[in-house]
């Protein structure tokens, strides 16, 4: 072969070598070569710490959360469902319920409401502090209003509770205030009056119920408290 031939053969080659088409032989950049470099994982951001009002609200919220207390889906904190009941309190009779029986009947103390309760009241309203306390131990006086009541000394069954069966212990009681056309009757298991009585103005009235009684009915006589 010539010397012509020969070089130009060579530059061929040569110019094969350099190609950068992705054909064998193609020569690979350094851009081209894959990364080697693994990511960092991020770290993961803390929650932030809870900042709680200063005073006795926030000394609420505080200790509702270290206990694990869990509040109302109506409440925003521990602290607005104390003052809730703060506010109800004074006017909680006014349905012919003394205020622990309110508390604990209308289930105010269900769940964590008790513990919340007990330490919240003191502070928000310590007026009310012996309430809550007789509520929590279950040692209260019942008062009753208008309405009908199985006599009972003991509470009403779950199923009673469900059709509103209300329960009203044998004793005595008295109505106080200004009342006019009060009406109260005592009845038997069947149904029949064995008493009654039609006020159509009165500032006292007392009744007896006896363990033997059925039923006890009033209407327009305000609240009845038992007479110790």
């Amino acid at each position: 072969m010539g010397a012509v031939a020969a070089g130009v053969v060579a530059a061929v080659v040569l110019s094969g070598c350099g190609s950068d088409d992705g054909k064998p032989g193609a020569a690979v950049s350094p851009s081209a070569a894959p990364s080697t470099e693994v990511a960092e994982p991020e770290e993961p951001t803390a929650d932030p710490e809870p900042v709680y009002p200063v005073g006795p609200e926030g000394e609420i919220d505080e200790l509702a959360d270290e206990k694990g207390w869990v509040v109302d889906d109506l409440y925003e904190s521990a602290s607005g469902f104390v003052q809730d009941i703060c506010d109800s309190l004074p006017t909680s009779g006014a349905g012919g319920a003394s205020r622990p029986q309110w508390l604990a009947e209308s289930g105010q103390l269900e769940g964590d409401g008790a513990a919340m309760l007990s330490v919240g009241v003191p502070k928000l309203c310590p007026e009310w502090s012996k309430a809550v306390k007789q509520a929590v131990a279950g040692k209260y006086e019942r008062w009753f209003g208008n309405g009908t009541y199985v006599v009972s000394s003991k509470p009403p069954t779950a199923e009673e509770a469900e059709e509103d069966v209300v329960t009203i212990p044998p004793g005595t009681y008295r109505a106080k205030g200004r009342m006019e056309d009060c009406y109260w009757e005592r009845t038997s298991k069947g149904g029949e009056i064995i008493d009654n009585q039609f006020a159509t103005s009165a500032q006292s009235i007392t009744v007896t119920i006896a363990r033997s009684d059925g039923q006890f009915t009033a209407e327009r006589c305000g609240v009845w408290k038992p007479v110790k």
